[in-house]
């Protein structure tokens, strides 16, 4: 069930752009960062201060899960852990590409760490092969990741 802020949060945000009578034109997604409570906040607060300006998936866990890849100028409202509406991000660059490919640049757009991809590895491996462990698929470097670059836009 949908926590009423992000209702809310939506509806103010179509308000703050003069677009209240496309409620029901324009869709989102909402989701929280990560599967545990702690990491969903931190991530949502550095969405939130314009550090984070990206995120990574496993593309084979789109397939899985039958859900539709992220698309350019598609809205999210990001949630902490419980689904409360912390802020709404748009989509603008879908890049899929190994893991093994993603650059300095990427990691840095995530913002994570330190924001090196030293730092943007080594946990995305860990967390993407604790993902995995779940569907019984061994990580490789080799396996295709989404990265979705966004804008904070309220």
């Amino acid at each position: 069930m949908v926590h009423t802020s992000v209702l809310e949060m939506w509806q103010h945000f179509l308000d703050s752009i003069g677009d209240s009578g496309n409620l029901n034109k324009i869709t989102y997604t909402s989701w929280y960062f990560c599967n545990d409570e702690e990491s969903a906040h931190n991530l949502a607060e550095l969405v939130k201060k314009g550090i984070k300006r990206g995120t990574a998936s496993l593309f084979c866990l789109y397939e899985i899960d039958q859900e539709a890849l992220p698309t350019e100028g598609s809205y999210s409202i990001v949630t902490d852990f419980h689904g409360v509406a912390q802020c709404i991000i748009r989509a603008k660059k879908i890049t899929v590409l190994p893991f093994k490919d993603v650059d300095d640049t990427l990691a840095a757009i995530e913002g994570e760490g330190d924001s090196s991809l030293n730092y943007w590895q080594t946990t995305h491996r860990h967390f993407f092969t604790e993902e995995l462990t779940v569907y019984g698929i061994t990580f490789t470097e080799d396996l295709l990741v989404v990265f979705e670059e966004f804008d904070l836009v309220y």
